[in-house]
């Protein structure tokens, strides 16, 4: 009778629970905040995350989307860990190498990444590094005779991060110009012949924001830098290559293989456990959802979604790497 007794209240406290997250919900307004420019492939992500989340959260708030940029995504992410309310009302998207900044030494991040309430993403990210036509080489491995011009973001970002562990790294000459605000700007750089290159652009925003571009081979992939090997890129070489030892896998995959997180959805710390398990799940159910995948579609914006289990674990691996790998890794982010 005892057991029977316990069971029946586990059943009865299921909906209780789910009541009481839809209660909170209702009625309320439900923020993504990107932290990036408009226009970007994070933007373009939660704009179309955006149109179709209430469906699935409890309570269907309306939910809007607030672009927060500045520091590559550390503005963003500091807001969201000391200022951003707790109660589960706000999401946040960034560049991937954000939360890694407080281990590589960045005292302008504000925060603790294993702290953070992990969401999920919408996207492992498999990123590479290209080239426009009027660089004047075919392969990678031409740049360790050639000099190419990288554009990039300011000094925190992915854009620039990358180019200088591929220039560190690898030893190919390459000169990066920072500074600009996004990868949408360094393709109106590119296409003015300003620069002649970028690193670390994900090849879904290749293949949907700069895909007139790479179907006309005015911009073409030289490098592949996470993920698995991909058929669309099999005649380039990938990063992992280059790798001569086991310390330089480690660091290859703290540097690119971060790229993974992709899209990267998180609240801040100390949300309620019910209302986490609420929005880990609407953020789920939202990727299968035939309505989402269609705008998807129509956005051509890729889907390959991991769970906030899955991305806290990454986070938590990522972070317990070794001091030896990781000032290597610091090493490999500094320019001349």
């Amino acid at each position: 009778m005892k057991v029977l007794s316990t069971l029946c209240t586990m059943m009865l406290a299921t909906p209780a629970i789910a009541d009481e997250v839809a209660d909170f919900y209702k009625g309320k307004t439900f923020t993504i905040v990107v932290g990036h420019e408009v226009g970007t492939g994070f933007d373009i992500y939660g704009r179309t995350l955006q149109r179709h989340l209430g469906r699935y959260i409890p309570g269907n708030p309306v939910v809007v989307v607030q672009n927060m940029t500045g520091a590559s995504g550390i503005n963003a992410a500091n807001w969201l860990y000391n200022i951003a309310p707790k109660d589960g009302t706000v999401v946040a998207t960034f560049v991937h190498t954000v939360p890694f900044e407080p281990l590589m030494g960045n005292s302008a991040a504000k925060f603790e990444a294993a702290k953070f309430t992990w969401i999920g993403n919408m996207e492992e990210s498999v990123a590479v590094c290209g080239v426009s036509k009027a660089a004047g080489i075919a392969r990678f491995d031409e740049m360790r005779s050639r000099e190419v011009i990288f554009g990039a973001t300011g000094a925190t970002g992915p854009l620039v991060k990358s180019a200088l562990a591929v220039k560190n790294l690898l030893g190919v000459k390459m000169k990066v110009v920072s500074g600009y605000q996004g990868s949408a700007s360094v393709k109106v750089a590119i296409q003015r012949g300003e620069v002649h290159g970028i690193c670390g652009l994900p090849m879904s925003t290749i293949t949907s924001f700069w895909r007139d571009d790479y179907q006309a081979g005015s911009f073409r992939p030289i490098i592949q830098l996470s993920g698995s090997k991909q058929a669309e890129l099999k005649d380039i070489p990938h990063v992992d290559d280059y790798a001569k030892t086991e310390d330089d896998r480690k660091v290859f995959g703290l540097i690119f293989g971060t790229q993974a997180l992709g899209r990267i959805y998180l609240s801040p710390p100390a949300m309620l456990a019910a209302r986490k398990a609420a929005l880990r799940k609407a953020l789920l159910d939202t990727m299968k959802d035939p309505e989402f995948i269609a705008d998807a579609t129509k956005t051509q914006i890729d889907i390959s979604p991991m769970t906030g289990e899955q991305v806290e674990a990454f986070i938590e691996r990522l972070s317990s790497a070794s001091p030896t790998v990781i000032e290597r890794t610091r090493q490999a982010f500094k320019s001349d």
